[in-house]
């Protein structure tokens, strides 16, 4: 390809591929209520399944969103339902008891549980695809601790693992950058926007009533219920939820500055013949791999596209200049792609909490579910429905993330200013790495 203009598709889009079948929706010719039971805040996937699972128990609930419904992350992430791999990869683990483990485990395999026999039970259109997720290794030592985690996964989750070594990774992935991986062969996919779109419809049809453009910009507890004021109107509610995770504003500032919000970007690559997506990842498994600053990929629900996804640099770039980085990194990874261009790039906030894991309670009256950790088609959608069940009491038992502690650090005030310093150093850590790797 000759210049970076050459790069872009004639039609290019700075916005998720996936809106091209099912866009986020507008919702304000109906007038705000003046009384609710409930008022969720947020309209991803954890604040939908909430208001399906309180309007399910008769509850009047009202959805509200600052911007379209499903404007957020639930629309522009990659699309992978996993349960289990996030807590024994990530390190949120390693200062709990066995006691807390297990259950935790036991809720992250309930996630996936609850997610996959939602959308196979009740028929949504959610693009669901049971491809099994590919964990590759960006290094010889990376997989040697690949192999530790896939032994892990057994033990703790029961699901299937499956070592691939270096002379077996064709039959997953076609490329000479890895060195091996793990298959984990029970985790699925979505289209996450058409996934959003039916619990959309599913929320509707038990009766909860769901508003775009309608910001809050106060809550504010009375003695009979909370004041919820948007610029839409105020509503009075005996309970409100927050489910808005990495998009929280400065009116929840007691919940912001637990939450660290990371910009995680994408590309979608032109059409291409199926056949030749079909030769890059022969299985059709999603894929990811082991670096501190991951990459992953994934060919798109009707197999004529890749997705790949990367955080390109250090600071955040605008759509357009993060595709060519995002392009540059995809073909590290498949250099024949080296004359295919990119039709859309976008990127999403996701939210992470300092203990690296997902918290649910009750604070000030404010029923909360936050912190998806990059992994919330599965988990947020979960909370949503458990935290429903917290406010309505109706758990079978406690979650094993609802913690007396959600941690925050005194020096922080949600906003992330180290996310770029740290990003440079996982580059350098991630560079460190593959020059001291035992192979050329």
């Amino acid at each position: 390809m000759s210049s970076a203009a050459d790069l872009l598709h004639p039609d290019f889009r700075p916005l998720p591929y996936w809106w091209d079948d099912a866009p986020p929706e507008t919702a304000r010719d109906e007038a705000l209520p003046a009384r609710a039971d409930v008022v969720i805040v947020g309209s991803g996937y954890c604040g939908m399944n909430a208001a399906a699972e309180f309007a399910s128990a008769g509850r009047d609930v009202v959805l509200v969103d600052a911007g379209p419904l499903g404007i957020g992350a639930s629309t522009r992430n990659t699309g992978g339902v996993t349960g289990g791999q996030k807590l024994l990869l990530a390190g949120p683990t390693r200062n709990v008891t066995a006691q807390q483990l297990a259950l935790m485990l036991q809720d992250s395999l309930a996630s996936f549980a609850y997610v996959t026999g939602l959308i196979e039970e009740e028929g949504l259109d959610a693009g669901f695809q049971r491809c099994g997720r590919f964990l590759t290794a960006y290094t010889d030592k990376h997989y040697a601790r690949l192999l530790h985690l896939g032994e892990l996964l057994r033990e703790h989750t029961g699901v299937r693992v499956t070592d691939i070594p270096a002379d077996r990774l064709g039959e997953i992935i076609a490329t000479d950058f890895y060195r091996g991986g793990i298959l984990i062969e029970d985790y699925a996919s979505v289209h996450p926007a058409r996934y959003h779109r039916a619990l959309r419809q599913r929320a509707r049809k038990r009766g909860a009533r769901l508003f775009s453009h309608a910001e809050v910009g106060q809550v504010t507890p009375g003695t009979d219920g909370h004041s919820v004021v948007t610029v839409r109107g105020t509503i009075k509610a005996r309970q409100v939820v927050l489910a808005t995770n990495g998009y929280l504003t400065e009116r929840f500032d007691a919940f912001r500055r637990r939450l660290i919000p990371v910009a995680s970007y994408h590309i979608a690559t032109e059409e291409l013949p199926p056949e030749r997506v079909a030769a890059l990842l022969p299985r059709g498994h999603m894929v990811s791999d082991s670096q501190r600053n991951l990459t992953a990929v994934r060919p798109s629900t009707d197999g004529r596209r890749l997705i790949f996804g990367a955080r390109p640099a250090a600071f955040d770039r605008d759509e357009t200049r993060a595709a060519g980085l995002i392009h540059r990194a995809m073909c590290d990874v498949f250099p024949s792609l080296g004359d295919v261009r990119v039709s859309h790039c976008w990127r999403g906030t996701v939210a992470m909490t300092f203990d690296r894991k997902p918290h649910l309670g009750e604070e000030d009256g404010i029923f909360y579910a936050l912190g998806c950790n990059a992994s919330g088609v599965a988990m947020m959608s979960y909370l949503g429905r458990e935290i429903a069940r917290r406010a309505m009491g109706t758990q079978p038992r406690k979650s094993a993330f609802e913690t007396e502690h959600f941690p925050q650090k005194a020096w922080y005030r949600g906003d992330p200013w180290f996310v770029p310093p740290l990003t440079a150093a996982y580059n350098l850590l991630d560079g460190l790495d593959r020059r001291s790797d035992r192979r050329p």
